[in-house]
């Protein structure tokens, strides 16, 4: 499924939309170029759980836990990440274990040291828009693309 971003704004709607059928357990993985939205998708999916704090690119921390709605989420950004033996030392495996969302930026960088995604999006340029390619992978991911099925961008 394909939906067309026009505005930024409407790439935290979609994250926001997400969050709001999202299970307490979920692997979403969100791929695609620099610049191309994911940071933005992630912002509007806390925002939808009631997250009101700052909200930045994991890019040097590697993950930004966040409490929001009674929820865990776990923010990953695997750009610097060079093999994937490094989320060992994030203690990956451990957040595996809890009830909590975990939202992956560069996924492919951390190959099969990643749990499986059960919904997979890709954000790409398209013109001065960006074009979200929805994926679900699991009977989790069926019902969040459900939701981004049912979403209108302004």
């Amino acid at each position: 499924m394909i939906r067309l971003l026009r505005h930024e704004a409407d790439t935290a709607a979609l994250g926001r939309r997400l969050a709001q059928v999202c299970p307490v357990r979920a692997v979403i993985w969100l791929r695609g170029p620099l610049g191309a939205g994911k940071t933005t998708l992630v912002r509007g999916f806390l925002r939808g759980l009631g997250y009101q704090g700052a909200v930045k690119s994991p890019t040097y921390t590697l993950i930004e836990p966040y409490e929001c709605g009674g929820r865990r989420v776990f923010h990953l950004d695997l750009y610097r990440i060079a093999d994937p033996a490094e989320l060992d030392y994030l203690g990956l495996r451990d957040l595996q274990d809890e009830d909590a969302v975990l939202l992956v930026e560069w996924p492919e960088r951390g190959a099969a040291a990643l749990p499986p995604a059960d919904l997979r999006l890709d954000l790409e340029y398209d013109g001065s828009m960006r074009r979200a390619i929805v994926q679900p992978l699991t009977t989790a991911g069926d019902e969040l693309a459900k939701a981004a099925s049912g979403f209108r961008a302004a």
